[in-house]
C-alpha cells in the first residue's frame, strides 16, 4: 500500500449530544483503513433505545470488518476525557459498546498530552525536544476537576427543585459531562497496541497506520508553549486549583449541601427551614440561594472550558483535500494554533467537523475566515461542514450563549455546505460525506 488513498468517507453518527466519526480511507488495491475519532454522549435523540451506543459500536465494527474479516481498527481518537466524546468507550462485563470497540484490536490510540499517565503533579507539559513517549499528565489537576464535578452533579441531583430550574439542569448537564469515566478511560489506555499522547506540532507518528495521510497536530498547546498561558498559570495557579474549590464548597454550604453538616457554627442548636422563615425573609433566603447558585455555575462553567481546551485538533492532508477535526477546542486553544507555522494549513480546508457542537466560541472568525473555500452555493469545491449537536441542552437563548449557536449555524448553511446529524430521520444512524480523493484539487 504505497499509494495514497483514491477515496474517504466519513460516517457521522447520530449520538444525540455527543460526537462519533468514522472515517474511511479506500486504496486502489481495494484496501482500507479506518480511524474513530471520539465515541460517546451525555443526551441520546429522543427517539432512541437505551442501547443506542451498542448499536454504533456494532455497526461500526461492521464498517471496518466488512471488507474482511477479522479486520483491525486502524486508530482512535478520544479528543479529551468529556463524557460526550468518550463514555461510548466504556466497558461492561465484556458486552459494553467500548468492549466491541476494544475487540477491534485498534492499532493506535490518539490522546491529547493531558491524558498519558505516570504524571507529576506540577508539570507544564512535554518538553518539546523530548521524546514525547516520555510524557506524563497532570493527572492531579484532572482529579481535582472531575471531583468538583461530581460534587456538583450530585447538589443538582438531591437540591435541584431548590434552585432556579434553568440552573438546576446546567448543573447537573455539565457536572454529569465532566465526571471521569474510569472504565472509558482505563480501556482507552489499554485497548490499543500503542499509544500516542500528542500536542501541538508533534508527530503523532500515525503513517504506518494510514498510508498516505499526513497528520498535523494544532492542539492541544502544553503549558509551555504559548506565553499567555504560562503567565495566566503564573498568575491564577492557586486562584483555580485551591480558592475556587473553596469557593465551590461555600458554595455548597450557603446552598445546604453536604458540607454544612460539618460547619455550622452551633452543630447541634436546631435547624430553621427557610419555609419557617417569617414571610419578609424569605425573599432574602431566596436570594442568597439564587446567588450561591449563580456561583456554582460559573465555577462548574470555568472547569468545563479548562477541560475543552485539552482538546486533541487534527488536520488531515491527503489527495489534495484537507480535512479539520478540532474536539471541543475553544477560544484559547485557537489563539495559539491560529499564531503558529501551522496556520496556513487551515485556508485549504475541504471539510470542516464542527467544533464544540456549534458553541459560541469552538468556531472564532479569526479561524472562519481562514477557510478560502466558504462561499456561496454553487461555488466549486466548497467547503463541507458536518455538525454532531443536539438542540435545547447547552446554554440558553435568551444570553446568546445557545448550542448550537444559531448565527454561526446560519453562517455555516450559507457559506459551507452544512451537515447536520440533527438532520437524520430514525432509522438512519449516521450521515454520510463521500470525498473523492484521486481528483486533482479545485481552487
Amino acid at each position: 500500500m504505497d499509494s495514497p488513498p483514491v477515496s474517504a468517507t466519513l460516517f457521522a453518527y447520530q449520538v444525540g449530544f455527543g460526537d462519533c466519526s468514522l472515517l474511511r480511507f479506500s486504496y486502489a488495491d481495494h484496501s482500507r483503513r479506518h480511524m474513530l475519532i471520539d465515541f460517546g454522549a451525555t443526551d441520546l435523540p429522543e427517539d432512541a433505545e437505551p442501547s443506542r451506543l451498542l448499536a454504533l459500536a456494532r455497526d461500526i465494527q461492521a464498517k471496518v470488518t466488512e471488507h474482511e474479516a477479522g479486520a483491525r481498527l486502524d486508530v482512535v481518537v478520544a479528543t479529551h476525557r468529556h463524557a460526550d466524546h468518550i463514555s461510548g468507550f466504556a466497558t461492561r462485563d465484556g458486552a459494553g459498546s467500548g468492549d466491541v470497540i476494544a475487540g477491534l484490536r485498534p492499532r493506535v490510540v490518539v490522546q491529547p498530552w493531558t491524558e498519558a499517565p505516570e504524571a507529576p503533579v506540577d508539570w507544564l507539559g512535554p518538553d518539546i525536544a523530548a521524546d514525547h513517549q516520555a510524557f506524563a499528565a497532570r493527572r492531579a489537576a484532572l482529579s481535582a476537576m472531575q471531583d468538583l464535578a461530581g460534587q456538583a452533579a450530585a447538589f443538582a441531583q438531591a437540591h435541584g427543585a431548590r434552585l432556579p430550574s434553568a440552573i438546576a439542569q446546567q448543573l447537573a448537564f455539565i457536572g454529569q459531562d465532566n465526571l471521569s469515566n474510569l472504565s472509558a478511560v482505563e480501556n482507552l489506555r489499554t485497548m490499543g497496541e500503542r499509544c500516542e499522547y500528542v500536542f501541538h506540532g508533534c508527530d503523532a507518528r500515525l503513517a504506518d497506520a494510514l498510508p498516505g495521510v499526513a497528520v498535523h497536530v494544532l492542539g492541544p498547546p502544553t503549558l509551555r508553549q504559548p506565553d499567555s498561558i504560562r503567565k495566566q498559570r503564573s498568575r491564577d495557579k492557586d486562584e483555580f486549583w485551591q480558592l475556587a474549590p473553596r469557593r465551590f464548597a461555600l458554595a455548597l454550604e450557603g446552598l445546604g449541601g453536604d458540607l454544612a453538616a460539618d460547619r455550622q457554627l452551633f452543630p447541634d442548636a436546631p435547624s430553621n427551614p427557610k419555609s419557617r422563615l417569617l414571610m419578609e425573609h424569605r425573599w432574602l433566603a431566596d436570594r442568597i440561594d439564587s446567588a450561591n447558585a449563580e456561583l456554582l455555575l460559573g465555577l462548574v462553567r470555568a472547569l468545563d472550558d479548562q477541560m475543552n481546551n485539552t482538546s486533541v485538533i487534527l488536520l488531515l492532508q491527503v489527495g489534495g483535500k484537507t480535512l479539520l477535526f478540532p474536539g471541543d477546542a475553544q477560544l484559547e486553544a485557537w489563539q495559539y494554533a491560529l499564531r503558529s507555522p501551522l496556520a496556513d494549513l487551515l485556508a485549504g480546508v475541504d471539510l470542516y467537523k464542527v467544533g464544540h457542537h456549534g458553541s459560541l466560541n469552538a468556531t472564532p472568525k479569526s479561524l472562519w475566515s481562514r477557510f478560502t473555500k466558504r462561499g456561496d452555493a454553487g461555488r466549486p469545491q466548497r467547503l463541507t461542514s458536518v455538525l454532531s449537536t443536539m438542540h435545547g441542552k447547552y446554554g440558553k437563548d435568551e444570553n446568546n450563549t445557545e448550542v448550537p449557536r444559531r448565527t454561526l449555524v446560519a453562517e455555516l448553511d450559507a457559506q459551507s455546505t452544512l451537515i447536520s446529524t440533527e438532520q437524520l430521520v430514525a432509522p438512519a444512524l449516521y450521515q454520510v460525506v463521500e470525498l473523492d480523493l484521486s481528483a486533482p484539487p479545485g481552487p
